[in-house]
Parts: structure tokens; C-alpha cells; sequence
């Protein structure tokens, strides 16, 4: 792929997050993730690439969001798959929440994890904790090996969990290995990424939450180095039917970083509202500002973009 690639799409995560961003606190999810879907395509389709999308919004055919399946870019270049979340966490930009944000993954074609909407059980770290942390061990045994590798006491270290009756046990687990606990209402994506940054308040996450946000934050991982692995958890039958569609085989596969997204990915993601990760648009008169990250796993290079648009010049937000 094109080494500029990544920040070309950076435009199209601004564009939605700027575009989300006039419905923080509204509480309308579906305008801002309309809103943000129509930013992020019209974006999306100046890009010279021949794009497809394996992991999006909407099914397919669904044009009013970002489908499954859809074609994306000006058609030139090489044959891209594309994961993404026009606005991952729309209910949180309605409510006006934290970690609200707008991200896409890009792979050569075949090389992203294709998986229906349905949950996986998580766990990821930093750098600190590659080949160190192992989902098929207890969340304390994962705790005592971080702990080491990054030379700290468990007691230092803080664990991200979704609050959700189903993680109550896990929860009072972390906790009697002597670990502090981040609860997040939602945005289990942008927790993960955090585990990545050094001042981050997040040294792992831990839990169940969407297979689509896992596949996305894999490779925004790996883009940095760090680790992740994971496995599905469907819902109900309906949803174990549809990972047999897909090609998902044995559920009980546990999924590294190297099968979640390709050795050549690029990541991209602007914050809607501010969270662990990325600071929020921020709106003056006459324009915004914005934070966005844009990352390379063949480099692991990591840029990030604090960025002024002026609206007089760009209409379309």
C-alpha cells in the first residue's frame, strides 16, 4: 500500500467527526451517525484507491450508512479492504459522553478479518505485554505477568472493563488481584487503543464487547506494537449461524493481532468527544479544531494531528 495512504483517509475521519460532533449531547444517535456516515463516504470515495468495505455500518445495500460491501475510493491503486466505524459510540455523541470516535483500518485485500456484528471476549495491553498476556489465563494470572514485564506492582496497574451485569465477576476478580478498575459506560474501542500510550490512565482491557470495535482496535494495535488477542462470543444461535457464514469455523479460536489484521495495516481515527485516547472537536467561531492518530504497523509510526479547520473553506462541514 501506498505509504501516504493513512493520512489521505485521516481527512475522511475528520470529516465525520467533525460532522458528528454538531449532535454531541442532541441525543439523536441516528443523525450523528448519519450525519457522519455521509462525511466519512464523500471523503472516502476522493481517496486514489480501489477500497471495499469488509467491516462497516450497515448491511449491505444500506445506503444510508456505511455498508458492508461497499466500494469505496476513486478506484486507483491497489485493491484495499476497509474496516470502519463512522462514529464509534454514537449513543455516547448523543448523550454527550466520553470516547466517541471516528476510525478506519486498511489492509491489502484479504488481510482484515471479515466477522458479523456480533461480541468477542477481549483482552489487550501495550508493547510491554506482547507475548506476555494470554486470553486463555485468568484475568490474575494476565495481571501478575504485566506486572512483571512492565517492572510495577499489580496494585499500579489499571484495568478498563465495560460496565455490564455479565462482566460482574471479572470485575471482582481484578479487583481482589489488587488492581484498580477504569468502569466505561461504553467505547471499548478507544480504552483499548489507550492501553498503547504511555500516559494513558490504561494499562489493560479486559471484557466482552463488539467483534466490529475488536477487529478495529486490533489494528490500531498492532500498529503500535502492542497485544491483543480475542474470541467470539456469540449471542445467541442466530449469531453463531452467521459466524459459520463468514468462514468462523471454531468458535473457540483464540485470535492473535497477526489474523485480526494484516502485517501491513494503517490506521486512522479522529475524536468526537474527548476520551482515554483522543481529545474531542473542539468548535470556535468560524471553524474547529481536531485530534486525530494515524498509525503504520510497517513503521509503527504514530502521528498525531491536532489540526484547525476553517469552514469558510470547507463547506461541506
Amino acid at each position: 500500500m501506498e505509504r501516504n495512504l493513512a493520512l489521505e483517509v485521516v481527512r475522511a475521519t475528520e470529516a465525520a467527526a467533525l460532522a458528528a460532533a454538531r449532535f454531541i449531547g442532541k441525543g439523536d444517535e441516528r443523525l450523528a451517525d448519519r450525519a457522519a456516515c455521509d462525511a466519512m463516504r464523500k471523503t472516502l470515495n476522493s481517496v486514489a484507491m480501489d477500497g471495499k468495505i469488509v467491516i462497516g455500518e450497515g448491511k449491505e445495500g444500506d445506503a444510508e450508512f456505511l455498508y458492508e460491501g461497499e466500494i469505496v475510493g476513486t478506484g486507483a491503486g491497489t485493491e484495499i479492504d476497509v474496516a470502519l466505524d463512522a462514529i464509534e459510540g454514537s449513543l455516547i455523541c448523543a448523550t454527550g459522553g466520553p470516547n466517541a470516535l471516528s476510525c478506519v483500518a486498511l489492509a491489502e485485500r484479504g488481510r482484515i478479518l471479515r466477522c458479523p456484528d456480533t461480541y468477542m471476549d477481549k483482552v489487550a495491553c501495550g508493547p510491554a505485554g506482547r507475548g506476555v498476556i494470554n486470553i486463555d489465563r485468568s484475568p490474575t494470572d494476565n495481571l501478575k505477568a504485566l506486572a512483571e514485564a512492565k517492572k510495577v506492582y499489580v496494585e499500579d496497574l489499571r484495568v478498563a472493563i465495560l460496565d455490564r451485569p455479565r462482566h460482574e465477576k471479572l470485575i471482582d476478580e481484578v479487583r481482589r488481584a489488587g488492581a484498580g478498575i477504569k468502569i466505561i459506560s461504553a467505547g471499548d474501542l478507544s480504552a483499548a487503543i489507550a492501553t498503547t500510550r504511555p500516559e494513558s490512565e490504561i494499562d489493560m482491557l479486559i471484557g466482552i464487547g463488539g467483534a466490529h470495535q475488536g477487529v478495529l482496535a486490533g489494528a490500531a494495535i498492532r500498529s503500535a506494537g502492542g497485544e491483543m488477542q480475542c474470541r467470539f462470543v456469540p449471542r445467541n444461535p442466530e449469531e453463531a449461524e452467521a459466524c459459520l457464514a463468514m468462514g468462523i469455523m471454531d468458535l473457540k479460536h483464540r485470535y492473535t493481532l497477526e489474523e485480526l489484521a494484516g502485517d501491513n495495516v494503517m490506521f486512522a481515527a479522529t475524536g468526537v468527544t474527548t476520551g482515554d485516547y483522543l481529545r474531542g472537536v473542539r468548535f470556535f467561531s468560524g471553524g474547529a479544531m481536531t485530534n486525530s492518530v494515524v498509525m503504520r504497523s510497517k513503521t509503527r509510526t504514530i502521528r498525531f494531528i491536532e489540526a484547525i479547520h476553517h469552514f469558510d473553506f470547507k463547506p461541506e462541514y
